[in-house]
């Protein structure tokens, strides 16, 4: 296993929150009751902070290239296998969190039913999101953030695939030359097609983006690379400027650099309370995403049926809504996302079988 790069960690735990505050600000109520006196920064959330999501998207791409092919080349004999692993690491955290989105929907058209809670989902709907293939087949999403797990899986598979064609011949240079034609495919065309928005091409210029500043950092000519690539996207900008795109490529950028430098080991203890506070975001950033929106609408629904229209009980709502998705995110985290992921599974019935067999 990889070790964890402090940067990385760093970025997913501010962005997870922003995607949270995103949700809050868009979607209400409690938003629009606290907007009078909060109105710019309500309006920046709702319209600016989705773009957090590139975030995600450029280190999704960088952590599998670093894992399906640290030096160029894929460390797997065929895709198949890895992208059931894949499959199997997101679906059963996003299973459950589909389940809290049920039951939290539930309550809250009791309480509160407004236009950003989820009706009840037909067998139909219920089953294209659990399979991830819900905007494909024209279903709405269970929970606003499930799209993005749904695309992150088309993304991964996408990529070892290429990572497989790759493989075919000799060398180590063929697998990043097809991520960068396909980055540029999207930059240049995909990407500012909406049409493309419910497939995996139209993001694939961030997360391919993410792969090739990989492979940069460990190439012989790290700095020529990284300038090739930045290169690609500066004209994509030229021609059509992305705000998305443009913090892709900040992203990318600070990953770059802070691969150049080597920090002196450094033990848990020595961290500042800050450090580990922002490391913790990062580590529970996954499960975060998945159960703040219910969360948020039970506060929402909670506030509104029980305060109303309450300026003081609103704003405060918005708070306490943001630091319940993360207490439930870290629940979430340690019980389900670690506690039943397919490493600690394969423990169990490990152990469960040396057991059945003294």
């Amino acid at each position: 296993m990889p070790a964890r790069l402090p940067v990385i960690d760093a970025l997913k735990g501010i962005a997870s929150q922003l995607i949270v505050l995103h949700h809050l600000a868009f979607y209400g109520p409690m938003s629009d009751v606290v907007s009078p006196y909060l109105g710019g920064l309500i309006d920046w959330l709702s319209a600016n902070g989705r773009i957090a999501v590139q975030v995600f998207l450029v280190m999704g791409g960088y952590m599998a290239a670093r894992a399906l092919a640290p030096q160029g080349r894929a460390n797997f004999e065929s895709p198949l296998p890895v992208m059931i692993r894949r499959y199997l690491r997101l679906s059963i955290p996003y299973a459950a969190a589909v389940g809290v989105a049920i039951v939290a929907a539930a309550i809250a058209r009791h309480w509160a039913n407004f236009d950003s809670t989820p009706a009840t989902p037909s067998l139909y709907q219920l089953f294209a999101n659990l399979l991830m293939v819900q905007n494909i087949v024209g279903q709405d999403s269970l929970s606003a953030g499930l799209w993005y797990v749904a695309i992150d899986l088309q993304l991964y598979c996408g990529l070892s695939a290429l990572l497989w064609l790759a493989s075919r011949q000799p060398g180590h240079w063929l697998a990043p030359m097809l991520v960068a034609m396909g980055m540029t495919a999207s930059l240049f065309y995909f990407n500012r097609e909406a049409a493309f928005d419910i497939w995996g091409i139209y993001f694939f210029g961030s997360y391919g983006l993410g792969a090739l500043t990989w492979w940069a950092s460990t190439s012989k000519r790290p700095v020529t690379m990284a300038t090739l690539i930045a290169m690609i996207v500066g004209l994509a900008l030229i021609l059509d400027f992305r705000t998305r795109i443009a913090v892709a490529l900040a992203v990318a950028a600070l990953l770059f650099a802070s691969s150049l430098i080597r920090p002196l080991p450094r033990s848990e203890a020595s961290h500042t309370r800050g450090e580990q506070f922002i490391a913790w975001l990062g580590r529970i950033s996954y499960s975060v995403f998945l159960v703040h929106y219910p969360i948020c609408l039970l506060v929402n629904a909670g506030v509104t049926r029980f305060f109303g229209g309450s300026h003081l009980a609103n704003g405060l709502g918005l708070i306490m809504a943001l630091v319940a998705s993360t207490m439930a995110g870290a629940a979430f985290h340690r019980y389900v996302e670690l506690g039943f992921s397919v490493d600690a599974l394969r423990s169990r019935a490990g152990k469960g079988t040396a057991a059945a067999t003294r």
